[in-house]
């Protein structure tokens, strides 16, 4: 039996088969598996088989049609993700209407149907449409990790610094160390005064407490006021007994303030 006639053919049993009872399936079984020479359990999938869906034309009418058209909305939602550096959808879908006006400015107007369609996109929508692009697109690694053990000893401070007067100042480091926090690099650490903006920068190998106390001693030396307030996160290479007995022996003590800290 030629293909085209064996498709016909098929095509026609499995109406009947779809409509017969039982024992009726049974008689077709056999005579199909007489007539083609299949084997009875593949002769079972093959008249019970569903005609395929087309993943995009929803063949058989049946299925929720696409609210969304991909190829229009997918280049404005990628440009603003990564301009908001990366959000989930609930929150960006929150900002959407806010960094459109910018968008447009930058990349030219766009339809207003494509306009209203990333404004009513819900959040689980837009992670669903940039799931493939977030799987090229890896977010910085954090190389911040909690100094737990001075959270009770250490007398930190929650309230607001004064932001008056210069010497309360705000610290940072930075990992440069690729796509890998794995072994031994540069680190920069980052100290800025938050009245006056001055800012001094440091490279360290590594994150030693003992070196940090050093860079930090490097870093008042170069300021023209002294350091009054120090508002860092709860990385361990801050929370350490060397930069808390730095601050706190001399004649005015530093303002400690962690961030982050859960204290």
């Amino acid at each position: 039996m030629g293909r085209l006639c064996m498709d016909l053919y098929l095509k026609q049993l499995k109406k009947r088969y779809k409509k017969a009872n039982k024992k009726n399936k049974s008689l077709i079984l056999d005579e199909f598996c007489k007539t083609s020479g299949y084997h009875r359990k593949h002769a079972v999938r093959l008249l019970g088989k569903s005609p395929r869906k087309s993943k995009d034309n929803h063949a058989d009418g049946r299925g929720r049609k696409r609210t969304y058209e991909p190829d229009s909305v997918l280049t404005p939602l990628k440009k603003i993700w990564l301009a908001t550096d990366q959000m989930c959808g609930k929150r960006l879908k929150a900002a959407m209407s806010m960094w459109l006006p910018f968008y447009e400015s930058y990349y030219g107007k766009i339809s207003s149907h494509t306009k209203s369609q990333l404004l009513l996109m819900s959040g689980s929508t837009i992670d669903r449409l940039l799931k493939p692009t977030k799987v090229s697109f890896n977010k910085g690694r954090s190389g911040t990790k909690p100094g737990s053990l001075l959270r009770k000893h250490i007398p930190v401070k929650t309230n607001q610094c004064n932001e008056e007067q210069p010497g309360f100042a705000e610290a940072d480091t930075v990992a440069h160390c690729g796509t890998s926090l794995i072994g031994d690099f540069v680190w920069s650490i980052t100290l800025t005064d938050i009245y006056s903006g001055w800012t001094e920068n440091r490279a360290i190998w590594n994150k030693g407490a003992q070196g940090v106390v050093e860079v930090i001693n490097d870093i008042e030396e170069n300021l023209p006021f002294q350091i009054l307030g120090f508002d860092c996160d709860n990385g361990s290479e801050f929370l350490n007994y060397h930069l808390i007995r730095y601050f706190q022996k001399r004649s005015v003590p530093v303002q400690l303030k962690g961030r982050n800290v859960g204290i």
